[in-house]
Parts: C-alpha cells; structure tokens; sequence
C-alpha cells in the first residue's frame, strides 16, 4: 500500500519516515493558507471583494460621446471601456437636476423621498447613504470633486473638493496612495461639462462646424461655438477616465475593480439640463471590469436609484430596506435580463418653479406637467448662455422653427407622449392621437401608481422663481424679490419616510 501512495506521489524512492514528513509540510501549508485567509478578511484584504471606481461627470447628456454614437467628438478611453465592458442604452436618471440627483443616488431613493428634492438642498442626516455602509464593512472610501446636497461627511473614510480643471486633479494620487490592506470605493464627481467653460492643454479642442447641433436648438454661430467647448470639458472627463485606468492597471487591480461612467444630468443646453426628455433625463452608463462583465450592450431599463442596491450587492453587502431601487446585477451577467419594466423621474423647482413627472416603459415616454401655465425653464434655457441667447433672439426675429418654437408655448402641454422607436427626439406629441387612447391610459395609471404608493405630491405653497426674468445677457441676472423656498414634494404626505419603491416590474 505504501509503495502504491508513494507512487502516486512520484516519491518511489522516499522512505516512509520522508513521506510522512511530506504530509505534515502539506499540512502544514493547507493550515497556514486558511489561518493566512481568516486573517486577510479580518484585516478587509479579502481577493473576493471588488473595487470600486464611481465616475460622475456634470452635465452631460449621452448621445454626446463616441461610444454612444456621436461622430463628432473624441473619447478614445471612454470607448474603450465600453469596449471592454456594458454599456447601458437605457439607464435613466430620476431628475435632471445636479444635486436632487446625486441624492437620489447616494440614498437610492426618488428625490421626494430624500428630503433634498430641489436644487441645493441638503440630505437629512438621518437619510442612508450607501457609502456609509462600505465604510461600515470595511472599504476605504474617498469622495472627492463636487458634492451638493451630500455633505455628510461621515459616510466617507477621506472627502476633499477636488483640485484643478473639472476638480479632477488629485484623483490618480488618492488612487495611488490609497492603503493596500483594503478594499475600495471613490465617488469621483467631476464639474465637468457644468457652466462656464474653461481650456486644458493636451484635450481636443473642437471646430464649431463639425458639432451635432440637435434639432430643437438654433443652428448658428453661437451655438455651435458653445457646444464645441462643450465637447471639450466631455473629452476632459474622458482624459481623466484614461489616468484611471493606467494607474489601476499599473497597481494590478484593474481586474478587481468595477468602474462605472455616468451623469447626474443632461447637457446644460436648453430643452436638456432638468427637463423630462431623454437629452435631459437619459444619462451614459458604463460598466466595466475586465474578465468579470463580458463586452456588451444592452437595452434593458435602469434607473439611477438602481446604482446603490448593485453595488451593495457586488459587495456582497445587505441592501438597506430604505433602497427604494433594484440591482441590476443580473444584467452585468446576461445583457438580455431584465430587472424592471419602468422607470420614472421628476422636474422639480431648479431656480424656476417646476412641477413635472415622467414614466418611460417598453418604447413610450409620458410627461405630465402639474402647471402648464407656467413656461419650463431653467438657466440654460433662459437668454442667459450663448446657445440660450441665440434661441431667444431667433425667437424674437420669428425665425424659430415648429419644433423650436414648442419651448416658448403657452400654456405647455399637460400631458405628452412619445414613441421614442420612431421619434428619439420626442418632437412628436401623441397624447391627443385617437391611435394611442390605450398607451395614453396605461402611462396615466402607473404614473398615478407611483406618485400613490412613494407619498408624491404637488406642493400647495411651491418654491418661486429665484428671478424675475427669463431674457438677460451679461452679469448676475435681477433676483426676485418675492422669492423663497416653500414646500417640497412628497412633504405633505411624509414621503422621506415612505419606503415603497413604487412600479418596478408591470
């Protein structure tokens, strides 16, 4: 029997008291690997836990990079990391408004469920924040670059503003003096492509001729200029996404880490930036982590509250009862699943006083407006930026065109509904066609079921205008002086206590 496990062994020549002595070394090893692993996970350096790389830019929309289509502009890095990884087609925003949305992603909740629904408000302390509960399991966690309306501090290991151009500029040496004893979260929020504009060296800089204007702005000078350094601060961000990658690749991490690309909201260019069209409210979603998620894309629905849940789950981390969203982990797994039928966002008071909401599911969009007396603004659509001024110009000339002309309609439509297979622009309102009586009906009902079951309301005493005027140039633009800040959606019926998560699967 012996000389049979001496054999095998391919030790035919040891002795007993050698073979022995080889099981105890064995032993040995087998020992010190699992006392050596107990110890890796008490210390949080376990193999199995995956990094994380959360890249938020402001302010763009995501038809506006090459991996999404646009042949105008260059984002080598981003493309390739959708190369390498999914890239969603249908990730949807819950507002297109730069703080209220970047609550919503941080707690996984609706805007009117987080007590900070409107511009520049603060999340209540006693609201989750899913970095919170990383740092809790033992991530280092660093946010770093804008943050509005997130400020507690506690939920992150380091928190600093960010240096340089975009407030990228600290953002490789936080990923390169990080410890290696853990594993780790960055919320990496860029001011990149948020108003007013600025230059670096060594990023493309556009030709105002070869831009895609969209076909509800003015296609002139101004315009075209203003979109070419907007391009810019885009391809900026797509830099930065490309240092990145480098230092993770030079740690040996890049396999064990999760990088995801998005926006907290569209471009900042009129009928965009807080509106309840896809420019506005669609934001690029980009997830990669080579060998893990296979090169893919993928046409299934998500919702920016669906970011926290995923990644408390890749985590392998309990998901909060307050996440009001969905893991779209079974997506990263098979482009073809699905993990919810509809999505919805709202409009909220952003400068202009604003009451609207959206629900997109299969291929059709419905936009209810609570105040169509009141014209949809924000900043960018105001003659405030150049694309702005030009619209507003070109509109007093009478030069606009039907479709442009629909911004300056009084009253808006109370309802719109869009088919976006054969109208991606959502120019063409069916909810008066006889043909889309039955659609019209069926986005009315989930849009009242939502707005029931997550405690949404429409405020009695709304937030006013913070100024008087919509047609200004130069300069700080006059305040209103009857302005104030009223009462918040969802307050009335104690929505920041409401956990229902609303329609997800019909």
């Amino acid at each position: 029997m012996k000389n049979h496990v001496e054999c095998f062994l391919g030790f035919s020549s040891f002795g007993e008291y050698s073979l022995a002595k080889m099981f105890v070394v064995v032993a040995a090893v087998w020992v010190a690997g699992v006392v050596g692993g107990m110890m890796d996970k008490a210390r949080g350096n376990e193999p199995s836990r995956p990094n994380f790389i959360f890249l938020i830019v402001d302010d763009v929309s995501a038809e506006d990079l090459g991996c999404y289509g646009n042949q105008a502009i260059q984002t080598p890095n981003l493309n390739r990391l959708a190369s390498e990884g999914m890239v969603f087609e249908n990730a949807y925003l819950t507002i297109s408004s730069c703080s209220p949305s970047r609550c919503s992603i941080i707690t996984g909740r609706y805007p009117h469920n987080t007590g900070a629904p409107e511009l520049h408000t603060n999340l209540p302390a006693d609201q989750f924040r899913f970095p919170a509960a990383l740092t809790a399991a033992g991530y280092y966690t660093v946010r770093s670059g804008k943050h509005h309306g997130e400020q507690s501090n506690d939920s992150f290991a380091v928190t600093e503003a960010g240096k340089g151009p975009g407030q990228m500029g600290t953002w490789v040496e936080l990923l390169r003096d990080r410890p290696r004893n853990q594993p780790f979260f960055f919320w990496l929020a860029s001011t990149d492509a948020h108003r007013g504009w600025s230059k670096s060296e060594g990023i493309p800089k556009y030709n105002p001729a070869d831009v895609v204007v969209p076909p509800y702005l003015v296609d002139g000078p101004a315009t075209r200029k203003d979109l070419a350094d907007y391009y810019h601060e885009v391809s900026r961000t797509d830099d930065m996404v490309g240092q990145l990658m480098a230092e993770l690749e030079r740690q040996g991490v890049i396999e064990n880490t999760y990088f995801i690309y998005c926006a907290d909201n569209g471009r900042p260019f009129p009928r965009c930036k807080t509106f309840l069209f896809d420019d506005g409210i669609k934001t690029p979603l980009i997830v990669s982590r080579p060998g893990t998620v296979k090169p893919a894309r993928t046409i299934s629905l998500v919702s920016s509250i669906d970011f926290a849940p995923t990644i408390l789950e890749l985590a392998a981390l309990e998901i909060d009862q307050r996440v009001q969203g969905v893991s779209f982990g079974p997506i990263l797994d098979d482009q073809i699943a699905t993990t919810r039928d509809v999505v919805f966002a709202e409009h909220n008071w952003h400068v202009f006083q604003n009451h609207e909401r959206m629900v997109r599911s299969g291929e059709f969009a419905y936009i209810r407006n609570a105040w169509p007396e009141r014209q949809v603004l924000c900043s960018e659509t105001t003659a405030t930026f150049p694309a702005g001024i030009e619209l507003w110009d070109a509109h007093e000339a009478g030069s606009l065109n039907a479709v442009q002309l629909r911004l300056f309609d009084l009253p808006q439509p109370a309802e719109q509904l869009f088919d976006l297979t054969s109208d991606p622009d959502q120019t063409n309102n069916l909810a008066a066609s006889p043909q889309h009586v039955t659609k019209l009906q069926e986005m009315r009902e989930l849009l009242d079921r939502w707005d029931a079951e997550t405690g949404d309301s429409i405020p009695a005493n709304p937030s006013t205008d913070r100024y008087n005027t919509t047609r200004y140039k130069e300069g700080v633009p006059p305040s209103n002086p009857d302005f104030h800040v009223g009462e918040f959606p969802g307050a009335s019926q104690n929505a920041t206590s409401n956990n229902h998560p609303g329609p997800i699967r019909k």
